[in-house]
């Protein structure tokens, strides 16, 4: 706040019991590690047709991710019936089901 409310930050920070000037302070260190996501929004889709979108980790490889795409609920529901012909993995972004 100290670049916008120059005179308001510098009473706070010396009545805080700082000796120097808050300008003269350093700025705060940016850690892009704390920024990243851990998981990621899976696309499920039925024969090219998006069915659901499940939040999975990120590190997850592309048998875990085959496996929770069919047992997902609304796949399971689109591919009642039918025969799983193919199912195309594209990691962290989708799997698509081919069904007969």
């Amino acid at each position: 706040m100290s670049p916008v409310a120059v005179h308001m930050c510098e009473e706070i920070w010396t009545s805080l019991g700082a000796k120097t000037s808050i300008h003269e302070e350093k700025w705060c260190e940016w850690d892009e590690n704390l920024a990243k996501s851990s998981s990621i929004t899976l696309v499920v889709q039925i024969n090219g047709k998006v069915r659901d979108k499940i939040e999975v980790d990120e590190g997850l490889d592309q048998e875990e991710l085959k496996k929770i795409a069919l047992e997902s609920p609304k796949a399971k529901s689109g591919i009642e019936g039918k025969t799983v012909v193919k199912v195309i993995v594209v990691p962290k972004k989708l799997v698509n089901i081919v069904v007969k």
